[in-house]
This record gives structure tokens, C-alpha cells and sequence, in this order.
């Protein structure tokens, strides 16, 4: 943030205005940023204070951009911190088996593809070419017995909102070390190609999956970020 390196400008238009620059909306930079991130205003000042003067310019020229990626900055900071110090505790509550159903009359079928063997349902929709190679290569491989596309209803509570992981699949007892393995399909696997709430919600996952198999099973669920099926296989032989 110091750097400037998060404020990027999207796009730009020219305006021409008659009107006095005197008669602009004022803004309570400090108390914006404070309220959005639940810093003090003294904290919040502080974090101004070692902004460099070529990055707070960009506040002139565009205050509400400048208030809205400061918080989104800040916070995904504060995640960072806290994430260090995160544990989950398992409750009673479980999701109701409904939970795959719910929904799916609403889907767009005309893009689902063809007719699935291994899945919970004969058709999947997929976000990307990724996902369908990798749905491709779960239904013919023999080893699978089961997998599912999770549903938007599936989610883990984390700093920086709620994760829902992309699949699930079980194997065959016997043919991996991991039978049950829950996977995010990612198209790139550098970390430093991860937008910082995006890894932070994935290094919540694993402190989730990590709890459930402590406390909840003989750790025999394993989560991981997969570039495809191959890497997969990897992570569960």
C-alpha cells in the first residue's frame, strides 16, 4: 500500500465541469477508512501518515476510488494478521442433503456438456476450460467412484468472507491414500499470481479441513489447490 503497488487505474475519462473546484463534496478521509476496515482513527492515521505524497495524490483526483482500495487494502492486511491465529470449532449443525438440490432448476443446462457417469447429477456446469478438462478426465478415471461440483450454498466461514470450495470427489478405498479429497481448481498455481483474499481464503480451508479431520475423523479428508486432474492425482497417491 505504501508503494502505490494496489492502486491501479482501471480506467479514465475527461470531464470538462464549470464548476468550482471550492463547491466540491468534502470527504472525512481518516473516518471513511476507519469505519471501513474498524481501525481507531488514531490507527487509520497512522497507516496515511507512511503513504508515500505521489500515491495520496491519487486521493484528489478520485477520493472515492482512493477511500474504497485503501479498505480493501487494509483489510485483506488485517486478514493476513489474522488468519495467524485462526481456529475453527466444529458445531452440531450439518447441511441438509437439499443442499445439492436447491437451485438446480435454475441452472443454464444449455452449457453443461454431456452426460456425466461418476457425478452426483448427470450434468455439471463449469466456469472454465480448466473445469471441464478436469470434469472429463474425474468421469473416466476408475479410480473415482463419486464427485460433485459443490454447491453455492457450501460454505466456510473466513476472514475475508465466505469460501465455497469447487469439488468434492471420493475414491476408491484402497487405490489412493486419501480417499476423501476436497479440490479448488485454480488455472495458475503461483501464489504470487493469487489475489491476497483469495489466498487467504484458501489458507482458511485448510485450517478447516485440518479441524474436521482432528476432531472429526481419522484424517482421511485432504483439501488442496489444483491446476488439474493430473496435479490431483498427485496430491492423493
Amino acid at each position: 500500500m505504501k508503494r502505490g503497488d494496489g492502486f491501479k487505474v482501471a480506467k479514465t475519462t475527461v470531464e470538462y465541469n464549470k464548476q468550482s473546484i471550492h463547491s466540491a463534496v468534502k470527504y472525512d478521509l481518516i473516518g471513511k477508512i476507519a469505519e471501513g476496515t474498524q481501525l481507531t482513527r488514531r490507527t487509520t492515521a497512522d497507516i496515511l501518515k507512511g503513504i508515500s505524497v505521489a500515491v495520496f495524490a491519487q486521493f484528489r483526483t478520485n477520493p472515492e476510488s482512493f477511500i474504497a482500495e485503501a479498505v480493501r487494502l487494509i483489510n485483506e492486511q488485517k486478514a493476513t494478521m489474522i488468519i495467524e491465529h485462526l481456529a475453527y470449532d466444529p458445531v452440531e449443525d450439518k447441511f441438509d442433503i437439499d443442499i445439492f438440490t436447491a437451485g438446480q432448476t435454475k441452472q443454464d443446462f444449455s452449457k453443461a456438456g454431456d452426460k456425466l457417469k461418476r457425478h452426483i447429477y448427470d450434468y455439471v456446469i463449469t466456469d472454465s476450460g480448466i473445469e471441464r478438462d478436469f470434469v472429463r478426465e474425474l468421469d473416466t478415471c476408475t479410480e473415482v467412484v463419486v464427485y460433485a461440483k459443490l454447491p453455492r450454498g457450501f460454505l466456510i466461514p473466513t476472514p475475508v468472507g465466505d469460501y465455497n470450495p469447487d469439488w468434492a470427489v471420493s475414491f476408491k478405498e484402497g487405490t489412493v491414500k486419501h480417499v476423501y479429497f476436497v479440490a479448488e481448481t485454480k488455472g495458475s498455481m503461483s501464489s504470487m499470481e493469487l489475489r491476497q483474499v483469495e489466498k487467504t481464503r484458501i489458507e482458511c480451508a485448510r485450517k478447516f479441513f485440518d479441524e474436521i479431520n482432528k476432531k472429526c475423523a481419522p484424517e482421511n479428508v485432504k483439501y488442496g489447490v489444483v491446476n488439474s486432474f493430473g496435479k490431483l492425482m498427485e496430491l492423493v497417491k
